[in-house]
């Protein structure tokens, strides 16, 4: 599936990707309209579908990704209320033992997330994996979303990478849109990114069922193409003009 001789990073999504996608779409679909219903005196359907349309509203946002919009929004403590749940927090099939090879290898992981920093610093609290990763980095930081025009560019300026030797796996066909768009020369999508859900079915991007399928042909990589690693300083192009 890969020629690992032709990859020197690889950037990691964390919800659907890294971890189990079923707790987030448990939290935004069933808890927080419960919880919502409960203090506006509404049947959990219609809060259910009140809120799915003011989630829609702000699709493809920062805003849509942002714990601080939803408690100012909904009225609620969205990050306490996490807390909460972080016992449904999991990690995907053989994602450590993949993680674990990968930085063995010595190549650079990046974990690159539309979270908001508290749901990345809580989720990396509860599963222990953030040493695994070179740099975590959450898009509101950039102030762009994953899928947004621009964003692979401006993470480029401030985490060093050569695109087409870069591998991004990601669950959102957005986001792999927007990478591909934006010159990342690898790119797999995940079939089943909520383990209580249907696999995904498409075409357009190879599909991942997990990790083990990949590691084959990991081996150690050269120091002398990791300019990065080496302390170079690899220059992203300009984005074009549409």
């Amino acid at each position: 599936m890969l020629e690992w001789k032709s990859i020197d990073t690889v950037l990691f999504d964390m919800d659907g990707t890294v971890l189990d996608l079923h707790f987030d779409n448990y939290f935004w679909e069933d808890l927080v309209p419960a919880r919502y219903a409960e203090r506006h005196g509404l049947e959990k359907a219609e809060a259910q579908t009140l809120l799915r349309r003011r989630y829609e509203n702000v699709k493809g946002t920062l805003d849509w990704y942002c714990l601080d919009f939803w408690s100012r929004s909904l009225d609620m403590d969205i990050a306490r209320l996490k807390e909460e749940v972080r016992h449904k927090i999991a990690l995907r099939p053989h994602v450590l033992e993949f993680l674990q090879q990968l930085r063995n290898s010595g190549r650079q992981a990046l974990l690159v997330t539309n979270a908001h920093p508290d749901s990345l610093d809580l989720k990396m609290r509860h599963t222990g994996i953030a040493s695994h990763f070179d740099h975590r980095i959450s898009s509101h930081s950039l102030r762009l979303a994953k899928e947004n025009s621009g964003f692979w560019h401006t993470l480029q300026q401030h985490h060093p990478y050569d695109p087409q030797r870069t591998l991004l796996i990601d669950d959102s066909l957005p986001v792999l849109r927007r990478a591909s768009a934006e010159g990342i020369g690898h790119l797999l999508a995940i079939r089943q990114p909520d383990s209580q859900r249907p696999p995904l079915h498409q075409e357009e991007f190879l599909q991942l069922d997990d990790f083990t399928q990949i590691m084959s042909g990991l081996q150690p990589i050269t120091r002398g193409s990791l300019a990065a690693h080496d302390g170079a300083t690899y220059k992203a192009p300009s984005p074009k003009r549409g």
